[in-house]
């Protein structure tokens, strides 16, 4: 029996754990605009662009899910010679993904998918790439990449997305070199024919996948799936199959052995599965380096996976969600009986949540996806006053969330002076949230002199749709405002109110005392 504590304690023990993840990288392009007319070229939209972002895709997914979960991921995947090769490595080496293993390939592109998207309506993506097999001469190198990080690894994952890069002949190398390293190999796999994942530890194919690969198998039920499955891993020659079921769970089912089926909870608020099936693998590959069993990682992987669909886009599992879940559910036997926290704290917490950036990030992106205006303001807001609660108020009314970003406390001391703050970060952040005008709080700005003490770098985080500033200022004069633009928000300057601020609450008492 394992309990929650054992799990958190697995959890804890990620940090550091070293998985090699070989496969097919990707650029991931996202396009953003505004579509307001047709072309009159031709009956097709003109989006109007305002900003693109990249982002690790492919293995390089599954590897950011590895870093966000506090362990060390190292890839070993192929690259052109261009820029978006160039932009793979700096994505990676962001996330202190060890990139010794990334081989450069100088008649092949790197592959990009560039999806441009109108608000949030996808309106087109397009695909950058080549899918043939590699030469055997990349082969040869890939396989020797492998051999070099079979080394320190503690367990490996093979990332197939059919792009030419895990041969038949190559996969099966790679798998003989780990097993003569006793180091576990997870494959998330592609097309029907499992046989070329012989000696695999365990594959991870989605319910579709699963009765595609056992030629049309049912797999609705707990019994399907254990019959669909058994049958994959005894034809192909792999030690398990974990199934990965959706709102059903994930079921482990060995070649030989009962199979364990584990829920996820009825409540999973599902907002987007891209990207899950990474996190799922990432997981199991981060527990297993780190000693667990197979049935511990895939219990811990069902939770992540339940946390990452409640998210919008492709976003990584990060181990403070893991612990937060696994400190709030009970976990019997390694088998999640609750499911996880509700997918935003911030709609079930009577006062509104301090996040972190990432956090906070992520609540924006679910508010966004179903319809909200979200707004932001910052300030020091170091001792509240009557002015503070109707500006609060006024915003609030404009918007259908109000994110309130507040300065830290060495960011006030340069601002105000060594005597300010009054309160100190953590009782400022929680007065503010208990306003019910408030729906998030978010601690910004310099930690010393010189630093950019402005909410522009959280603001590109963010991307509200309006950015209030109270005070007698033109747009201009606002050095928040480009941030905000740029991004298609808008500005509102709203009024203050005369007579009302710290400066003037902090002389009052000073006065009082004297007078005392």
């Amino acid at each position: 029996m394992n309990s929650a504590a054992q799990q958190s304690d697995l959890v804890k023990k990620m940090k550091g754990a070293n998985v090699l993840v070989v496969g097919d990288v990707m650029l991931d392009r996202f396009v953003y605009g505004a579509v307001e007319r047709i072309s009159p070229e031709s009956p097709v939209p003109v989006l109007a662009i305002t900003r693109e972002s990249m982002m690790l895709g492919g293995a390089g997914n599954t590897l950011s899910n590895i870093a966000h979960l506090d362990a060390k991921g190292s890839m070993i995947a192929i690259v052109g010679n261009d820029e978006s090769g160039k932009s793979v490595r700096d994505l990676a080496e962001k996330l202190d993904i060890g990139c010794d293993g990334l081989i450069v390939v100088q008649d092949r592109p790197t592959s990009v998918k560039t999806r441009f998207l109108a608000g949030h309506q996808q309106l087109l993506r397009t695909d950058f790439e080549r899918t043939d097999a590699v030469s055997g001469d990349i082969q040869d190198k890939i396989v020797e990449q492998v051999v070099k990080g079979l080394e320190t690894a503690s367990a490996l994952i093979l990332s197939d997305y059919g792009k030419g890069t895990l041969t038949p002949e190559l996969t099966a190398q790679i798998i003989k070199r780990a097993q003569e390293k006793n180091v576990p190999v997870l494959v998330d796999p592609k097309g029907r024919d499992y046989s070329r994942y012989k000696g695999a530890t365990a594959v991870t194919p989605n319910k579709k996948e699963l009765s595609e690969a056992s030629g049309g198998m049912p797999v609705e039920t707990d019994e399907q799936v254990a019959m669909a499955a058994r049958k994959v891993a005894q034809d192909a020659g792999i030690g398990a199959v974990i199934a990965t079921r959706s709102k059903d769970g994930m079921s482990v089912v060995p070649a030989s052995g009962e199979p364990i089926h584990i829920r996820s909870a009825a409540d999973i608020e599902v907002f987007d599965v891209s990207g899950a099936g990474d996190s799922v693998i990432a997981t199991i590959a981060a527990a297993l380096a780190s000693g667990a069993d197979l049935v511990q990682a895939a219990g811990l992987a069902n939770l992540a996976g339940s946390i990452v669909v409640a998210k919008v886009g492709t976003a990584p599992i990060r181990a403070d969600e893991l612990l937060e879940a696994l400190a709030h559910h009970d976990i019997e036997g390694d088998i999640v009986k609750e499911g996880r926290p509700q997918a935003s704290k911030a709609e079930r917490m009577r006062a509104a949540p301090v996040f972190g950036w990432n956090e906070a990030k992520e609540e924006v992106q679910r508010w966004r996806a179903r319809g909200l205006k979200v707004g932001f303001t910052n300030g020091c807001f170091d001792i509240l006053h009557y002015g503070h609660v109707n500006y609060l108020n006024d915003a609030r009314r404009k918007c259908d969330r109000l994110v309130v970003g507040l300065n830290r406390d060495a960011s006030i001391s340069i601002l105000k002076g060594p005597e300010r703050p009054v309160h100190d970060e953590n009782s400022r952040a929680a007065v503010m949230a208990a306003l019910g005008a408030v729906d998030m709080v978010v601690l910004f700005g310099a930690e010393k002199e010189g630093d950019d003490n402005t909410a522009c770098a959280l603001l590109d985080v963010l991307q509200p749709d309006i950015y209030f500033k109270g005070g007698d200022y033109t747009i201009d004069q606002i050095p928040e405002a480009p941030t905000v633009m740029k991004a298609g928000g808008i500005v509102d300057v709203m009024p203050v109110y005369e007579g009302h601020s710290t400066t003037s609450s902090i002389k009052k008492m000073q006065g009082k005392g004297k007078a005392a």
